[in-house]
């Protein structure tokens, strides 16, 4: 990958979008994680506003100082980027006494997971509205078309995928072109949606390079006959994640009724 003219690209693509759409810069949240700092740094690039957001819900340290250091940095490279914090906390907890209660299962701490995203969503589309900003989504290609790793109208709910056609190896490509902090180029990755500290590849039960991988010889039509031991485990693993976030993926499904009912 020719990496710096992929950057000019992403950000002569990203300004025209935002110049076309009349809006006035992006939204991004910060995670503290490799994707949110790439994509907030090729919109500050651009130098239209880049309004960065910090959404924490019971967040662990070190993310939330990952992203304060991206955040700081940021703003001494790049003077149209702004920052503001908004612990969700507390809006989250509120939320769990006034849903019905349930037994606590996988599934209960699954749907909670996806709320918290979906309530960083909601969020950033405030501010969003309120400054005239496009939300600038942080998904890459192995996340977003490959596995679905994110949440349908959380971290999934964007206006535009400055990342989505690159895989997590030319993401960190980029970080590195881009002089994002260490720390970040160096963290695990992770969605911080549970609460402790497990990672992408805990929930996965793959690497990403692993999936970068198997997307691959997805593409090239390989089968499953064609592999063995972790190969083909890892195979499957992502075959079945491709499989179950089909509706992610595709558009949402529309009743066409036809011209003689009408």
């Amino acid at each position: 990958m020719n990496t710096p003219k992929v950057s000019e690209h992403i950000v002569k693509w990203l300004k025209n979008y935002a110049i076309k759409a009349g809006v006035n810069g992006f939204v991004v949240g910060v995670s503290g994680g490799i994707d949110s700092a790439v994509t907030s740094t090729l919109c500050a690039k651009t130098g239209l506003t880049t309004l960065c957001v910090e959404l924490p819900i019971h967040q662990a340290a070190n993310q939330v100082n990952r992203a304060n250091e991206h955040i700081k940095q940021l703003k001494e490279r790049y003077s149209n980027v702004n920052e503001i914090e908004v612990n969700l906390t507390s809006t989250f907890e509120n939320f769990k006494t006034v849903v019905p209660k349930i037994k606590v299962s996988d599934k209960t701490n699954l749907a909670l997971a996806n709320t918290r995203a979906r309530l960083r969503m909601t969020t950033l589309y405030y501010f969003a509205g309120l400054h005239g900003l496009l939300v600038a989504g942080t998904g890459n290609k192995v996340e977003d078309f490959g596995v679905g790793f994110y949440t349908k109208y959380g971290d999934g709910g964007v206006d535009l995928s400055p990342i989505a056609d690159l895989v997590k190896s030319e993401v960190y490509a980029l970080a590195a072109h881009l002089n994002v902090p260490t720390s970040i180029q160096n963290a695990q990755p992770t969605d911080g949606l549970f609460g402790d500290s497990r990672t992408d590849e805990d929930q996965i039960g793959a690497s990403y390079d692993e999936l970068e991988w198997a997307m691959k010889m997805k593409n090239i039509g390989k089968k499953e006959s064609d592999f063995t031991n972790r190969e083909l485990e890892v195979f499957n693993i992502y075959n079945r994640l491709n499989r179950i976030n089909q509706h992610k993926m595709i558009p949402i499904p529309v009743c066409e009724i036809p011209s003689n009912l009408k």
